[in-house]
């Protein structure tokens, strides 16, 4: 399988292509894990991996959508962004992931990549406006990898997407990056309406024949002004598309994704961790997409981008109350501990609806990743080792019981306590001590 893999990137993606991104991304990513690793031993949080909401703006309105898609348009513009990559870089980052809204209504966006050729970028993006032109352009510059969502057949995309023909749209963007012999990938958010056709060995291998050469499934967020929470996968389906990602990715000759799991199959946070945060186009730096709310912008010139993520006290206590909360996500699992947390800070809901409290208020616990007792370990050597080394979560729960404040157990103790009018075991945020890293 390992064999048939290498082939693939060799035989059907411009080898220069290949190169940067096993410099850029490979070797110098892993540098930046490094560096990452020795600052949490002094008790510093700089993220070694950055994602970056260009732009709000958004040809579709897909289900459960939390960006401002339809506001005013706000864009981070090129000095801006070029003063951030290069504050970035002078940590030892080398990988950004590009967000929106869609990334590629942002009118100078390969202006910002070919302004730091020594970058990797990951671009998260519906593909509509990949034309053979803008496909050419990209592989000219060498250094950024379309990621293209896909969200269900023909009918289910419609829906999910609130646009028609976007399904054919979608695999024609696809298409213009195939031929044009970028590194290219596909990524699809789970959810109840596409789980049954896009969790597939027969949707992998399709895949596979086009010459996307990596996947990556998300997990639907129940999350922004319109939650959708008959979207969500149940426990039981979180289990069966892990459970999938391991299979396949030791099977079949193609990259599978994920950012919520170990080696060991053990569940974790990237934002709890200090992997990533997030930057949404008004420069507001958040804990993570999901959760908008900010103390800090980029566009503040009192102090470097060092400064802002070192010494932020409200991503430190979001760090804190993550990792002795739950291995999963806080969103989903404890909103009532993130809603003590922006109030104990003031943080400023950093959304242009100006609801992102209201909407909070209004989630109820639901289980994410974490799901103790039905861990998952990697089948694949290559995937054990490099989450051993580069993906795991180096230590930042231990210690931490998790038992009566993470969903799971919260949930259960709510159904055995209901008979009793016991109340669930929380944790509030004030009996945490927020001053440990």
């Amino acid at each position: 399988m390992y064999l048939k893999m290498a082939k693939r990137v060799l035989m059907e993606t411009d080898k220069r292509l290949v190169w940067k991104l096993a410099y850029n991304f490979g070797f110098k990513g892993a540098l930046s894990v490094h560096k990452h690793k020795k600052r949490l031993k002094r008790g510093e949080f700089f993220p070694p991996f950055l994602y970056v909401s260009v732009i709000n703006s958004c040809n579709l309105r897909c289900q459960g959508c939390w960006v401002d898609v339809a506001a005013k348009q706000e864009k981070i513009d090129v000095e801006a962004m070029s003063k951030l990559i290069q504050e970035a870089k002078e940590m030892g980052n080398s990988f950004f992931g590009i967000l929106g809204g869609e990334p590629f209504m942002h009118p100078q966006l390969l202006e910002i990549l070919e302004r730091h050729p020594d970058c990797y970028f990951q671009i998260f993006t519906n593909g509509q406006f990949i034309t053979d032109e803008i496909a050419k352009k990209l592989r000219k510059l060498g250094n950024a990898t379309p990621l293209i969502s896909v969200e269900g057949n023909e009918i289910i995309s419609n829906e999910r997407r609130g646009r028609n023909d976007v399904y054919a749209k979608t695999m024609q963007g696809i298409q213009n990056c195939l031929n044009n012999k970028l590194l290219t990938g596909v990524c699809t958010s789970l959810c109840k309406s596409n789980i049954d056709d896009l969790l597939t060995e027969e949707w992998v291998d399709k895949l596979i024949d086009m010459g996307v050469m990596y996947c990556w499934y998300h997990i639907y967020r129940v999350a922004g002004p319109e939650p959708n929470p008959e979207l969500a996968l149940s426990p039981e389906e979180q289990l069966r598309a892990r459970k999938f990602v391991v299979d396949i990715r030791a099977r079949k000759p193609i990259g599978v994704i994920d950012a919520y799991f170990d080696h060991d199959g053990t569940a974790l946070c990237p934002a709890a961790t200090g992997l990533s945060h997030h930057i949404n186009p008004w420069g507001d730096i958040e804990p993570c997409p999901v959760i908008q709310f900010a103390t800090d912008s980029i566009h503040d010139e009192s102090k470097t981008l060092k400064e802002k993520f070192v010494q932020s006290e409200f991503l430190k206590d979001f760090r804190h109350v993550v990792q002795q909360n739950t291995r999963g996500c806080i969103i989903l699992e404890r909103p009532d501990l993130l809603e003590d947390l922006v109030k104990k800070h003031g943080a400023k809901d950093s959304t242009f609806r100006k609801q992102a409290m209201q909407e909070l208020q209004n989630l109820e616990t639901r289980t994410s990743q974490y799901s103790p007792g039905n861990e998952v370990p990697e089948k694949s050597w290559v995937y054990r080792l490099a989450k051993k080394f580069f993906f795991n979560d180096f230590g930042v729960y231990q210690g931490a019981d998790h038992s009566q404040t993470a969903a799971p157990g919260i949930l259960a103790n709510r159904s055995s306590s209901t008979t009793a009018g016991n109340p669930p075991d929380f944790v509030p945020l004030e009996a945490l001590n927020s001053d440990t890293p």
